[in-house]
């Protein structure tokens, strides 16, 4: 019977509090184990910036961590900066998409053998850059929609595939896409997803759309960026949540960065001008204190650590 059936995932945390809540309805939650969670958006919009948190929180944890490296991009030093151990991170960078998909069964069935509980959680950055392998197999430069098409429907093929064997097996699927413009578009949102078709919307349990608002410091020497993260499918809990985040270059995410938009409206500060108050202890704060508040586990804003920390 369904009513025995147990449909609560496990989460594993963003690195901001503030996306958690988006996606899970817990500050202290984050994606789901079992499902797929998507990450898509222009270029430079913290997108394997929030895969690397999840695969950082997730050893923290001691699950299994995979990243599935089609961008070639991927190197120690970045994981190091940002708190992966790369001796505990399984690394791949298979050629096409075909590959890669191949590549994934094969190491969640690998660990299987050994380990039938604990969590894996693989990181595929990104589909966007993997070729099929028709691509790969053609001569010359010159695409053609039939290609892209036969991409897609690989893409469909393989996701049919793997799907149904995320939550028996344990394992959440992080992915990575990008997104391009469709050229003559007059109404409506011009933006499409790079990779997948329409097939890949279906599979998705996490969709969120990544976007860039502003930089960090010095517009000609950044020290890092704002934007949003807009949840447009979910299914844990209602969709269509936005939450802001910041990433320090050096630093990776601010944990803090756009909670307070949430406490006040779960009723646990109450804004008045520049100030923020917390409800129960009548600690008065300006956002930019939030942080170092915290992190001193200053006694004012008890409530806010507590909520934080519960499970």
């Amino acid at each position: 019977m369904l009513s025995e059936q147990e449909l609560t995932p496990e989460l594993i945390s963003t690195g901001s509090y503030a996306l958690n809540k988006v996606i899970s309805g817990k500050y202290n939650g984050g994606v789901p184990i079992g499902m797929i969670t998507q990450f898509i958006g222009a270029a430079s919009t913290a997108k394997t910036v929030f895969g690397t948190h999840i695969l950082r929180n997730a050893q923290k944890k001691g699950y299994y961590t995979v990243i599935i490296d089609s961008e070639n991009a991927y190197n120690p030093v970045f994981a190091r900066t940002l708190g992966i151990d790369p001796n505990k991170l399984i690394y791949a960078a298979p050629p096409c998409v075909e590959d890669c998909f191949d590549t994934i069964e094969k190491i969640i069935n690998s660990i299987r053998t050994d380990d039938s509980d604990t969590p894996i959680v693989v990181f595929y950055d990104s589909l966007a850059v993997s070729p099929s392998k028709v691509e790969m197999e053609a001569e010359g430069y010159e695409g053609n929609n039939m290609i892209g098409a036969q991409r897609a429907k690989q893409i469909g093929a393989a996701l049919r595939k793997i799907n149904p064997i995320l939550r028996p097996k344990n394992v959440a699927f992080v992915i990575v896409n990008q997104v391009r413009t469709k050229v003559g578009v007059m109404y409506g949102d011009p933006r499409t997803a790079a990779a997948g078709g329409n097939a890949l919307d279906y599979y998705l349990g996490v969709n969120l759309q990544t976007s860039k608002s502003d930089v960090v410091g010095d517009k000609e020497s950044p020290t890092g960026i704002r934007g949003k993260v807009v949840n447009k499918k979910n299914k844990l809990i209602e969709p269509f949540k936005v939450c802001e985040f910041e990433l320090m270059f050096n630093e990776g995410l601010n944990p803090y960065y756009g909670l307070l938009p949430h406490l006040e409206r779960d009723g646990i500060v109450e804004r008045g001008g520049s100030w923020y108050t917390v409800k129960s202890t009548g600690k008065k704060f300006q956002s930019a204190h939030l942080k170092d508040l915290i992190e001193s586990e200053d006694e004012g804003v008890r409530p806010i650590i507590d909520l934080l920390n519960e499970e």
